[in-house]
């Protein structure tokens, strides 16, 4: 959709902009990344082969790692010094990549990452039994650090996530749903682990409570911010830059931002035709390049990552009280690379 992009600047140059920052806040963490990685492959270890080999599917399937890189940064903005915020990185890491394993299975996906979803290739049985697995690794991780506001970050992170998926369940097909219950859905089910995952950094550290406030902050608003932009993607990208079959929320009748900005915005035809593929899951040849339309119609993908960035002004904000550093300049340009992913 040509209205995403930018008047005057070549997409795939925004693209690498991101990319790069991404690479360079990686880069920075790079040595604690390295053993992050080792104890996420010797945790995965099972004497029942299926786990593993599952679990290894998802975990080498190109995934960015940025929950973990994000732990990891803000334990070194912090001024941390040990080697905690490594297992407790990890645990994050599991965490996320069981409720992907989860998400796949309910979602009935078939591709993630640009590759065959772990459920496609194994069946679902072994998707979710395998991603129940990686919750009781995370968990152990969690018992083997002690600290019991690290365990009360994570579990409440934990519980958060899944009542996030089960409210998008509930709203799932419903066009009365509003905006608030829409942001409560991504704050539970992806800007709730980017918090904790952030917030550690303070408490490994043992920052005062205003920091690890800050930090959550930074996490939730990036979260957020990174969630509508995925939604936004999911009627404007192509295939392989957004790593799932474009289309999929609207085949699946999800209620998201764009869906309901288009929706309010159009006349009684165009609820009739958003009635009929979402509510009704009536859908037919031609949908989704209607729906495509509709929204350019309405700029609805272009508002969706307006709101991104203005989260992500507000993630930049709670940065502004750490000492200018190489670690804060790096979290700062991350909130850059998850807008420049939808322009």
């Amino acid at each position: 959709m040509a209205g995403v992009i930018e008047a005057g600047r070549d997409e795939s140059a925004r693209r690498a902009d991101g990319e790069d920052a991404l690479k360079r806040l990686t880069a920075l963490v790079a040595d604690d990344l390295a053993k992050c990685n080792r104890l996420i492959v010797e945790r995965m270890h099972s004497p029942v082969a299926l786990i593993p080999q599952l679990a290894a599917h998802l975990v080498s399937s190109g995934g960015k790692r940025l929950r973990p890189v994000l732990t990891l940064a803000a334990s070194r903005l912090c001024g941390y010094a040990g080697e905690r915020h490594v297992t407790l990185a990890a645990c994050v890491e599991f965490i996320h990549t069981a409720t992907l394993l989860h998400d796949d299975v309910v979602d009935e996906s078939t591709l993630r990452r640009g590759q065959a979803s772990a459920n496609a290739l194994f069946g679902n049985k072994p998707s979710v039994l395998v991603g129940d697995f990686l919750f009781a690794r995370a968990f152990r991780l969690m018992v083997e650090d002690g600290e019991l506001e690290v365990m009360r970050i994570l579990s409440s992170a934990a519980a958060t996530l899944a009542e996030g998926e089960v409210l998008q369940l509930l709203i799932q097909n419903d066009l009365s749903t509003g905006e608030a219950q829409y942001l409560e859905v991504i704050e539970g089910k992806t800007a709730s682990l980017f918090a904790a995952a952030t917030r550690l950094g303070a408490v490994v550290a043992g920052r005062p409570t205003e920091e690890a406030e800050a930090l959550d902050a930074y996490g939730r608003n990036l979260g957020i911010a990174f969630q509508l932009v995925d939604d936004a993607l999911d009627y404007a990208a192509e295939q392989a830059l957004l790593g799932k079959t474009v289309g999929d929320d609207f085949r699946e009748g999800k209620i998201t931002l764009p869906v309901l900005i288009a929706f309010h915005a159009g006349d009684a035809e165009e609820q009739g035709f958003w009635r009929r593929t979402i509510e009704e899951r009536d859908q037919r040849e031609g949908d989704l390049a209607q729906a495509q339309r509709l929204m350019a119609r309405h700029r609805a993908v272009e508002r969706t990552v307006e709101r991104a960035a203005a989260y992500g002004e507000i993630a930049l904000r709670a940065l502004a009280g750490f000492p200018a550093n190489p670690y804060r300049e790096a979290l700062a340009e991350v909130v850059r690379f998850c807008i420049a992913r939808a322009r």
